[in-house]
């Protein structure tokens, strides 16, 4: 038995929205482990307001009402106190909608940072000014890339993002190419082999998970690994083991959340992670440690506000309090989670910490 009791009033209920299915279903399993881990460690604690935690998962890789029509569903039983996420934008922007503010909903993916979102949301991923510019723009200072071209998934945050490119950059010239693909697209041959694509000193990806994948194995079958570095903001451990070895050459990504053994936080977290998990588990990767943190900052949260209500939270994150998680102190700013930001270079099945760029 629960040390909470089993009466579902003693219980916090939380949606877990993850892709099971699609592109983003290559991180599906790393994601749901991770969420396991801060479930028990939060469990073995206090819980949440005194209350255990639950998580039930939500397939977040179908058409965006159907994930949304779903939640509605289950936030109409008046069971769930909050709702959690790593998933696409098209999926929050119809979630967003169901929910209308009624539970905090914590998006923990990369975002295109526009400022329309409902009360409730928070954003605990990074938008394209603390991400994806300030990599690029490390990259021509440090590697001299002048010209770039742009791949990305033809959906709202890959086309938000490239107009953010453009406009940081001042001069369309410095684009050579861009395109938009859907998701799940099998192959990139023409943009592979388009001609403006030679004039290109690196390429922005703005895909996800398993179609960046995709596109690093046709791309380093091409021979241009060599000779064109490729800068990511959406892929983890997972993205490289899928890609293997050879794709993964001059490959860069940028983010907030990368687990690194050097330091004694990361080492903890991954030997907590293999307790829990044992030696076989999927790995613990830069995103399924953005679900992690995820449970941590909505623990933080009601802790901190002693109420897990919309307006209390917001006044609270509002008058600049601190949210103390296992990866440091979190503010915000409006609904935003202020974070340093780093950009990492792909080291086979791994990757390699090069530099803070926020």
């Amino acid at each position: 038995m629960s040390a909470f009791g089993e009466s579902p009033d003693g219980t916090i209920e939380i949606l877990n929205i993850v892709p099971l299915q699609g592109p983003g279903g290559i991180v599906a399993a790393s994601c749901d482990a991770a969420i396991s881990l801060a479930v028990d460690e939060i469990n073995r604690g206090d819980g949440i307001l005194g209350r255990e935690i639950r998580t039930t998962n939500i397939d977040g890789g179908r058409r965006p009402q159907e994930v949304a029509d779903e939640v509605a569903a289950l936030l109409a039983t008046g069971m769930v106190h909050a709702i959690t996420g790593w998933h696409t934008s098209a999926v929050r922007l119809a979630v967003s909608q169901a929910n209308a503010s009624r539970v905090p909903y914590l998006y923990a993916t990369g975002h295109e940072g526009l400022t329309d979102e409902l009360p409730g949301v928070l954003m605990l991923g990074e938008h394209p000014e603390v991400q994806t510019l300030p990599a690029i723009h490390w990259l021509e200072r440090e590697l001299g890339i002048r010209s770039w071209a742009i791949i990305g998934n033809d959906y709202i945050w890959p086309h938000v993002s490239a107009r953010a490119i453009r406009r940081s950059l001042g001069d369309r010239s410095a684009i050579v190419l861009e395109r938009f693909v859907p998701l799940g697209a099998p192959d990139f041959g023409d943009f592979l082999g388009h001609p403006a694509l030679d004039l290109a000193d690196g390429v922005v990806i703005l895909m996800v998970g398993a179609d960046v994948a995709r596109f690093n194995r046709q791309f380093a079958a091409t021979g241009r690994a060599d000779k064109q570095i490729r800068i990511s903001p959406a892929a983890d451990e997972n993205v490289l083991l899928a890609g293997g070895v050879a794709a993964n050459h001059n490959f860069y990504v940028a983010s907030s959340f990368f687990i690194d053994e050097k330091t004694a936080d990361g080492r903890d977290r991954l030997d907590r992670y293999r307790r829990l998990h044992g030696s076989f588990a999927p790995a613990l990767t830069s995103f399924s440690n953005m679900s992690y943190e995820a449970v941590h900052t909505l623990k933080a949260i009601a802790e901190t506000v002693g109420s897990l209500e919309v307006p209390e939270m917001h006044r609270a994150l509002d008058q600049g309090v601190l949210l103390e998680t296992p990866g440091g102190s979190r503010g915000f700013l409006g609904n935003q989670a202020v974070q340093p930001g780093y950009i990492a270079l792909a080291n086979g099945f791994e990757f390699d910490i090069i530099a803070q760029i926020t």
